[in-house]
């Protein structure tokens, strides 16, 4: 969506009185200020103020804001020095992921109260209006909700009186349920009064209205049911933890507002199909803003609008990227190797035999071949191309007594045994051990990643859009609700469609259908998308995955595919090239396991991390407001 700066609304003195009394001056209008009354009346300049309301949504990951949460929780590894600190603390802060914006919501509440009260406006554009505020502000307490817990449910402009008594203004925290409910209410309540339009993506719809509700109630559901594994995050209040004999109506609403959607009510969504190459098709995902009938709610940008996003500026390939920028996100092993076979098991990604040998391959994309087409459509591996080049990752040569000969710079050169001059040792896109912007991990980013002329450059920026809201997640969220529902034969049948696209043709049945199955489809299907944290909160898994413990390469390769598999550090695989002639496989390549060595720290989640940190500042001034448990 364009950038629209909001109308001001309330009023003010400006120096346009000349010679008046006090009494005929304080009467006079400001010639560029407009009223309430006015600024209500012409519906375009409604929809200025509320896309300002639009542009202050709060997404967990997002193009516009940072890259720093995509390099987070050992699914990726940060690759710049400034931001090292991501792989070297050993425990997050209780004030990570804290929101806690009443200012926004107040915003909200006086744009709904204004817009009802509007006489000039015609009834279908009021009904809209007020629709998407409503929803706004639903999405609003749901972002805030998986983050804090309950908070205080305000759906009114408070003024304060000038009195010395604050105590109207202070309202306690909601149950945790409440805020589930009134997100879920509210997206029932609005969803007739916004358009059933597919091609509408950067403005609320029915779709957009239905999506938010099938999340937020499977959220729910979840914290419900798997609360009980985590009895110490709850309060008696119940501003934090659902009663699990809420769990199985919370699913129920998920399953069906998933269903609305998918029977077409909503309009024609449907799963993005047009490449034949399942990986190309996974990318363009979330390239293709013209012929995409999976994204249902997005945070837009435009070309030369004032509103564009750097992520590629910060994540493409350094090497031949515009400015030579770019690198900074590092898929990780351990995310790489969950994409399972086309025969649909898990497997580590073969660099040794079952004797502990080394494999040796003719090509560098062969050790990943036969994998989930997700795998390519997410993330830059060795041997592949961006923009059309191939991307130059390779660590350096192995001689035949395991030494190994590498540089410490991009595209360095040697001389090696037995040769006269010198040559190239190390890809012109890393690894290279502690250098920032190389792929440190031997992998880069791709999903997102703008391969458009001039994205990767700060001049021009690039303008796909940020997915909140998409089709696939719809189909795993009726996926998940069903399966907690006993139904897992449906379940397959939604997943399946999933994973057909991917390539994984052959079909789950209802028996295949288990949590670790539910967990693993979210984790590779939605990865750098904003909801491994959210997730693995919900689902009460978190402290357990990242438990603050050391891995090692066997902790690492083991597991796989189940739901509480550690994941505390990032780990990477770097290929090196034999250099032993007379070797049948000389000049063939092999990989290693690695740990950055910038990772000196682990992640740990606390139990005090489920539910973020609230300010000292606000409790001080609303003493109504309890304090988040285990903090």
């Amino acid at each position: 969506m364009k950038k629209i700066f909001p109308i001001i609304i309330a009023a003010v003195l400006t120096n346009t009185a000349g010679c008046k009394k006090d009494s005929e001056f304080l009467d006079v209008q400001p010639a560029s200020i407009l009223t309430n009354q006015q600024a209500f009346s012409d519906p375009a300049q409604v929809l200025s103020i509320l896309a300002d309301l639009y542009n202050r949504q709060l997404d967990f990951s997002g193009l516009d804001n940072g890259w720093a949460s995509f390099a987070d929780f050992s699914e990726s590894f940060p690759s710049e020095n400034g931001s090292a600190n991501i792989v070297q603390r050993n425990e997050w802060g209780f004030r990570e992921w804290e929101t806690w914006d009443y200012g926004y919501i107040r915003d909200l509440n006086l744009f709904i109260e204004r817009a009802t009260e509007a006489t000039a406006l015609a009834e279908t554009d009021k009904k809209r209006f007020l629709a998407e505020a409503r929803f706004l502000r639903a999405n609003y307490y749901f972002e805030m909700v998986k983050r804090m817990g309950g908070v205080p449910l305000i759906l009114q402009s408070l003024k304060y009186d000038f009195s010395g008594d604050a105590t109207s203004l202070q309202y306690a925290r909601a149950k945790e349920s409440e805020i589930y409910d009134f997100v879920i209410s509210e997206a029932e309540a609005v969803k007739n009064d916004l358009p059933a339009n597919p091609n509408e993506k950067s403005r609320a719809t029915k779709g957009a209205a239905l999506a938010m509700e099938a999340r937020a109630a499977l959220y729910a559901g979840s914290i419900a049911k798997y609360g009980v594994n985590t009895p110490q995050v709850s309060l008696p209040g119940g501003e934090v933890g659902i009663p699990a004999a809420m769990a199985t109506g919370y699913y129920t609403k998920a399953l069906n507002a998933a269903r609305e959607i998918i029977s077409g009510s909503a309009g024609a969504y449907a799963l993005y199909n047009i490449k034949p190459d399942p990986g190309e098709n996974f990318a363009s995902i979330f390239l293709d803003k013209g012929n995409n009938p999976e994204s249902i709610w997005v945070e837009d940008f435009k070309l030369r609008s004032g509103r564009v996003n750097g992520f590629t500026v910060s994540t493409q390939p350094r090497y031949g990227a515009e400015e030579e920028e770019g690198g900074r996100i590092n898929p990780s092993l351990n995310l790489v190797q969950a994409f399972e076979k086309l025969d649909n098991t898990f497997a580590p990604i073969p660099n040794t035999d079952v004797s502990g040998n080394p494999v040796y391959y003719s090509s560098l994309s062969a050790i990943f071949a036969g994998r989930d087409g997700r795998l390519y459509g997410t993330v830059i591996l060795p041997g592949s191309s961006f923009k059309s080049r191939p991307v130059d990752i390779w660590a350096g040569y192995q001689l035949a007594d395991g030494s190994i000969i590498t540089g410490d710079d991009r595209g360095a050169q040697k001389t090696l045994p037995g040769q006269s001059a010198p040559v190239q040792v190390v890809g012109f896109d890393g690894p290279v051990s502690a250098k920032e912007f190389t792929a440190q991990t031997g992998f880069y980013l791709r999903k997102y990643v703008d391969p458009t002329p001039g994205a990767g450059s700060r001049g021009t920026n690039s303008e796909i859009p940020f997915i909140r809201y998409r089709y696939a997640e719809v189909l795993l969220n009726a996926a998940e609700a069903a399966f907690e529902l006993g139904q897992p034969d449906v379940a397959a049948g939604y997943m399946n469609q999933v994973r057909a696209r991917a390539g994984l043709i052959i079909p789950l049945t209802a028996r295949d259908i288990t949590f670790d199955r539910i967990v693993h489809e979210r984790r590779v299907e939605l990865a750098f998308e904003g909801h491994i944290l959210f997730d693995r909160k919900r689902w009460r898994l978190a402290h357990l995955v990242w438990d603050g413990n050391k891995m090692t390469a066997a902790d690492l390769l083991s597991n796989i595919g189940s739901a509480t598999k550690r994941s505390t550090q990032p780990f990477g695989l770097w290929p090196y090239r034999l250099h032993d002639p007379g070797n049948p496989d000389h000049g063939k390549w092999t990989f290693k396991i690695v740990l950055p060595v910038t990772v000196t720290g682990t992640n740990r989640f606390r139990l005090g991390n489920y539910y973020s940190f609230i300010d000292d500042n606000i409790r001080a001034n609303n003493p109504k407001i309890v304090r988040q448990p285990n903090q």
